[in-house]
């Protein structure tokens, strides 16, 4: 599981990433991200500026389009979220950007290790991977 101040959870912050992220796309994944210090214009009013540039926070989402079967779905979703999770611990992400991980089709053929791969090349190609 994700710690609490790691997950992308209110709505203010997932119109952000909609409204004002860019698209990176994989075999299997996809994702959505936007970069904090390039939107400040648009940061919450309560926030403090400098801290809310330092925030780093993910959000794992697999459609009903990958899968009818809610087993299907969050098996997907665990292993997704446990590969971002693990990168985090060992401080390999960069602070400062919102994330979303979007899962595809090709997300349930795959195993973990796949899985694992796409999301590190993905994160290094937008430069966030350290």
């Amino acid at each position: 599981m994700l710690q609490q101040e790691n997950r992308l959870r209110k709505k203010r912050d997932f119109d952000l990433v909609l409204k004002h992220g860019h698209w990176m796309s994989g075999r299997i994944l996809a994702l959505k991200y936007v970069e904090l210090a390039k939107i400040r214009d648009y940061f919450p009013k309560k926030e403090d500026p400098d801290n809310f540039e330092k925030q780093l926070k993910l959000a794992i989402v697999v459609g009903v389009k990958v899968s009818k079967s809610a087993v299907k779905r969050n098996r997907a979703r665990r292993q997704m979220r446990e590969t971002v999770r693990l990168l985090i611990k060992a401080g390999r992400i960069k602070v400062g950007y919102y994330i979303m991980v979007v899962a595809k089709n090709g997300v349930l053929g795959a195993n973990y290790a796949d899985i694992s791969q796409e999301v590190e090349s993905l994160l290094r190609k937008i430069k966030v991977l350290s």
